[in-house]
């Protein structure tokens, strides 16, 4: 995609030994090679949304850098945080090198995509304007920049995004920083390699603070520092634990080996190039969240607002809407004791706030989207053998959202009036077209989505009933599993659609395809009404027998994929901006979709599931800059190409099973915890042969597309027998929807 390679003529003596120092340019071991196939600017420009951003970090760790520009393609930078608050809510303190004067505006610089080099673990890039390379790589809650100005230059560090804070500067080396944002406050504790001045001035109204240095401060500047959250003083001590004593080299040879650990846990062979670099760096992006904001023995909470000792890691920033349908199940097979501790702090944050979190993020709970899907990522954790945390209390919050929170979208607290009608009534009222909104808690841009809420809470209370199934408690099951059912409340079969009602019980006669506002929100989310058609995850059999049986469903799936727009492209992203992605009425670029491919295998034609895996991967996946449909939202969608890539996917978050695809790779090996390996061979597969022929699991004939977790945690290897045209019998000798029942009740 770029040639990084490329230096440029007149570059420093120093540059050139800081792109000489650059840690582990060497490929010695398989893991190293797999993750010099991660290319963090691979959808660096947004389709049409928000772009994915190259963050240099560790696995899973608070400190998140990457230059601040708009997209790949905006040429100016203005800062480099020194973390993220969340992600893509905003960054935590900055710092941007410049020479010359202080001036009256704030320092910007182009910069050169050719002399820029990012990795997981080390960013150098050449800030044109002022003729300055910049290197930086993390630690955990920790980072080391590295400044190269030119010879002899004026050199100045602008502290970037203040917001209500400052630094302080001590014997002009050591730096202490603090800032206060959403409620809470952040420290960092720094020090400069070589004596700074630090000057305050006042532009437009805000305070500025700059580092001036002497004329004859050396050309390299190294500027390492910590955060903390809790005080000034845990900040040093993290500075001292993790960094102190490193060298910029060491600090960066210790995040490449852990990258190297997280991306070696998968192991391909086979594929093109192209594919492994869209693949390793899906990988990539599945470890940006959650993050431990563990401090030594303990972590500040804002959900409380108070400093809690902990035994054990605490992990904020996830939001759950796009997380829970893969990028949780896939940490639950590469990490189950990371996805154990993760769960607990959904049911810390409970039991701090009094409400299970829907998105949390550093400062809260964020209301995003809708639904209470935590209920489903834990279910399906606890399904999987992951019971490493307070089961009852995360029952009880699980249990109190879905009786007494808010339903509304976007929004947090108790329930309201529409709630209360909701539970009365079995479905969320929706307004007809025009008519003014009446329940001032309504988001004034969310709306209602009164169909897209009833589908998602069917889904959340179906997974509240088997957890209490599992726990014994027989009343709640009944209950939530009846409750489980209100789908069926706003089934329309003339139209073959869920349409919305409203309170009186009549049908809103809309169109499902392009009513209902902006992004559909009076009665959808982000989609129309065909991708909702397909929400009812938790019951597919009780779906397909609504369409009409296997053969009408299968031909609505047909439909879906060819159904023209109706309309031009503009118009309908003019309405539908997260509807990207489009194959007909299918939307790769959105989560609520990921599954529907893989629903052919219900219909006994799983062979239009190994096409379509295909072809989408091959359409919407390429590796360069527009290689993501829609928003990446940190491992949302990136997780879906990791699963699919090596040929399964767990259709029914909540079921501890996987359906089967078609792998991109000839071997895929999973290096599972406890030294077990779980391996899918391909026999024969190549870009022409993605058609399964024959399956074999641990030997045994595989005549179903299903295999359950147990099978793949125990280790052993997938066969499958790959050909260039379809099997119209491989994966039909069982009735799709008797082994989907069998799972579902677990027979």
């Amino acid at each position: 995609m770029k040639n990084s390679g490329i230096i440029r003529k007149n570059i420093t003596a120093a540059a050139i030994l800081l792109i000489l120092m650059i840690p582990g340019c060497d490929n010695r071991h398989v893991s190293d090679e797999a993750l010099g196939y991660v290319d963090p600017d691979i959808g660096g420009v947004g389709l049409l949304l928000q772009p994915a951003r190259p963050a240099v970090h560790s696995p899973n760790q608070i400190i998140r850098v990457y230059p601040v520009r708009r997209d790949y393609l905006d040429d100016q930078i203005r800062y480099f945080p020194l973390t993220l608050i969340s992600h893509r809510n905003g960054e935590l303190f900055g710092i941007m090198p410049f020479t010359g004067d202080i001036g009256s505006g704030l320092p910007v610089s182009s910069w050169d995509n050719q002399l820029e080099k990012i990795t997981p673990y080390y960013l150098s890039t050449w800030l044109e304007t002022y003729d300055i390379t910049v290197g930086f790589t993390p630690g955990d809650k920790a980072g080391y920049f590295r400044f190269v100005f030119p010879a002899g230059s004026v050199k100045n560090i602008f502290m970037a995004n203040i917001r209500n804070g400052g630094w302080e500067i001590k014997d002009g080396t050591v730096l202490n920083g603090e800032d206060s944002f959403s409620g809470m406050k952040a420290y960092v504790y720094g020090t400069l390699s070589q004596p700074g001045i630090l000057t305050d001035k006042e532009f437009s109204g805000r305070r500025r603070q700059y580092i001036t240095f002497d004329e004859q401060t050396g050309d390299i500047i190294e500027f390492k520092y910590a955060v903390s959250f809790i005080s000034p003083g845990q900040a040093k001590d993290n500075f001292d634990e993790e960094i102190a004593a490193l060298s910029f080299s060491d600090l960066g040879k210790t995040a490449k080996d852990k990258w190297a650990e997280a991306i070696g846990r998968i192991e391909v062979k086979g594929g093109t190039e192209a594919q492994k670099r869209t693949f390793y760096t899906a990988l990539y992006r599945c470890y940006e969240r959650m993050v431990n904001i563990n401090e030594g023995n303990g972590y500040y909470s804002n959900y409380d607002g108070k400093v809690h000792e902990a035994d054990r890691d605490f992990y904020v920033d996830d939001w759950i809407w796009d997380t829970y349908l893969a990028h949780h199940p896939l940490r639950s097979i590469l990490q189950p004791g990371m996805e154990a501790d993760m769960i607990q702090s959904y049911v810390a944050m409970y039991e701090q706030s009094g409400w299970m979190p829907t998105f949390p993020i550093l400062w809260g709970d964020n209301p995003c989207m809708n639904g209470f899907h935590s209920t489903v990522m834990i279910l399906d954790a606890y399904r999987k053998g992951i019971r490493n945390f307070d089961i009852e209390k995360a029952y009880e919050g699980m249990k109190k959202n879905a009786l007494g929170a808010t339903m509304l979208p976007w929004r947090n607290g108790p329930a309201c009036s529409l709630d209360t009608f909701y539970y009365e009534n079995g479905w969320y009222p929706a307004l007809h077209p025009g008519e003014p909104e009446t329940v001032s808690r309504v988001h004034s841009f969310e709306k209602r989505q009164a169909v897209a809420v009833t589908l998602g809470h069917c889904y959340d209370d179906w997974a509240l009933a088997q957890m209490a199934k599992e726990l014994g408690k027989t009343d709640d099951y009944e209950f939530f599993m009846k409750r489980s059912e209100n789908y069926r409340n706003l089934w329309l079969p003339e139209k073959g659609f869920f349409m919305p009602k409203d309170e009186k019980g009549e049908w809103i006669d809309i169109d499902p395809v392009f009513d209902g506002g902006m992004g559909g929100r009076d009665y959808y989310d982000e989609n129309n009404g065909w991708t909702y058609l397909w929400q009812v995850q938790h019951n597919l059999p009780a779906l397909i027998s609504l369409m009409g049986g296997n053969k009408a469903f299968e031909e609505k799936l047909d439909r879906l994929f060819r159904e023209p727009l109706g309309r031009s492209k503009y118009e309908t992203w003019a309405k539908f901006p997260d509807f990207s992605g489009i194959v007909g009425q299918f939307s790769m670029g959105n989560e609520p979709s990921f599954h529907i491919p893989y629903l052919y295998n219900l219909t006994g034609s799983p062979w239009k599931t190994q096409k379509k895996i295909r072809m989408l991967l091959d359409a919407w996946y390429p590796d360069n800059i527009f290689g993501i449909p829609g928003d990446e939202d940190g491992g949302g969608m990136s997780a879906f190409v990791v699963f699919s890539s090596m040929g399964f996917y767990p259709i029914v978050p909540g079921l501890p099973v996987y359906t089967v695809g078609s792998p991109l790779f000839e071997k895929v090996t999973i290096n599972l915890p406890g030294g077990k390996k779980f391996i899918v061979e391909a026999d024969g597969g190549t870009a022409e042969n993605k058609y399964i022929q024959e399956a074999w699991l641990n030997g045994e004939p595989l005549v179903i597309p299903w295999f359950t977790h147990n099978d793949l945690m125990k280790g052993g290897t997938l066969k499958l027998k790959m050909g260039p045209y379809p099997s119209l019998t491989w994966g039909t000798a069982a009735d799709p929807l008797s082994v989907m029942t069998g799972f579902l009740t677990g027979n």
